[in-house]
């Protein structure tokens, strides 16, 4: 996995930026490939691309528009197990899920555009008013490595149906399924400089990206901290910003559900891509007098999802996706334990019988309190905290 060359105005060229990020397979800690990582002069050049292209973008008709979504979808069915063996080997996702889950909310980024563009009202007409709903500009958009191809085609799908431009920076931890639907985009008959991709890291590309003055709009997903970053550095652009960051999502259990249901889904949504969702839900809040039932229900369903090998396609969890992020989720297993939660299975280190990789082992907190660490830092592992109450208003 060499990616050595950036797309800009329709063609593959040799970045300016020379430092090269090493890509490793979380699940082996090997080195895999490597990135090169842009600087400000590849930021000016993509971002001069779009704004050139960005007329020719907003003056597509609807059916070009349509036309070239189809094309993208088209060419990634094609390319859909090379795509799915990207994202396993990149960030560690089994490849059962990557070829289905990860894969799939790429797509259907695409196929919901298509079936909702015809039936949005580009102009309306109130009175004696006409509201005309225009493309923004050129987009700067940025994205995390947890949903590496979900993030970016929800993204690119929504600004090709606007007729706008944009330059896309992945993350540098997961570049192989963007570079291949790079790809997949060069084949298309969109206009050459509405879709650009470059490389490197958020605080030198996403900071330039955010600072600069002909990027009129910047989409980011990732962390809060990065979020903020961004916001402070494109104010003083006053460019529009979308921030999609952290979360750290409750399930509320109430005294009438299916006990064993209700857990029992609440696990597989909560360790869905091994955890690593903003929207998986890490707090299950339970009636207290149900806790206990609740955790033994919680323990067998976590100790039912085998862990290990993503290319084993009974693999439920595979490895978290990086070293950094690894190390984060062993601190946090390990703050919950300091601070007094019951650990009713799981902790820190890896699964018994795997020695390498940045494997967690699947752990069941209960009896959480919500001032505790684990209950107000987000959690992207398979970590989840049970947290007792004795009414509804509490």
């Amino acid at each position: 996995m060499e990616i050595n060359k950036f797309y800009i105005n329709g063609k593959w060229v040799t970045p300016n930026g020379s430092e090269k990020i090493d890509i490793y397979n979380p699940a082996t800690e090997e080195k895999v490939g490597q990135v090169v990582s842009g600087n400000e002069d590849d930021v000016n050049a993509a971002v001069h691309a779009a704004s050139n292209a960005f007329a020719v973008a907003a003056n597509l008709s609807l059916t070009e528009r349509k036309t070239v979504l189809q094309e993208i979808l088209d060419g990634m069915m094609e390319r859909r197990s090379d795509l799915a063996q990207a994202i396993s080997e990149e960030m560690g996702a089994p490849l059962k899920m990557a070829g289905s889950a990860q894969f799939g909310a790429g797509t259907i980024h695409f196929k919901n555009t298509l079936a909702v563009i015809d039936d949005f009202k580009f102009q309306e007409i109130h009175d004696n008013i006409t509201i005309n709903n225009l493309p923004i500009g050129p987009v700067g958009m940025i994205t995390p490595w947890n949903w590496p191809l979900n993030q970016i085609c929800t993204k690119i799908a929504s600004a090709i149906a606007a007729g706008t431009s944009f330059v896309v920076k992945p993350s540098e931890i997961t570049p192989g399924a963007a570079h291949i639907l790079a790809e997949v985009i060069h084949e298309t008959s969109m206009p050459k400089g509405m879709f650009n991709m470059i490389h490197g890291h958020g605080a030198v590309v996403g900071r330039a990206m955010s600072t600069h003055p002909d990027l009129e709009m910047i989409s980011f997903t990732g962390s809060t901290r990065a979020g903020i970053d961004i916001q402070k550095h494109a104010a003083d652009n006053i460019k529009r910003v979308s921030l999609e960051l952290g979360g750290k999502s409750p399930n509320l259990i109430l005294d009438d559900v299916d006990l064993e249901a209700a857990v029992t889904m609440g696990m597989k949504q909560c360790f869905f891509n091994t955890g690593q969702s903003c929207s998986s839900p890490t707090r299950m809040l339970v009636p207290q007098h149900m806790l206990k039932d609740a955790t033994e229900i919680a323990v067998n369903a976590a100790e039912a999802m085998l862990t290990g090998d993503p290319k084993n396609e009974e693999t439920f969890l595979g490895p978290i996706s990086n070293k950094t992020q690894y190390e984060k989720v062993q601190t946090l297993i390990q703050d919950g334990i300091d601070e007094g939660a019951d650990l009713a299975c799981g902790g820190v280190g890896r699964p018994d019988g795997l020695d390498k990789g940045f494997f967690v082992r699947p752990t069941v907190f209960t009896n959480v309190q919500n001032d505790m660490t684990i209950a107000q830092e987000e959690i992207f592992g398979p970590v989840i905290c049970l947290i007792p109450y004795n009414d509804i208003d509490e």
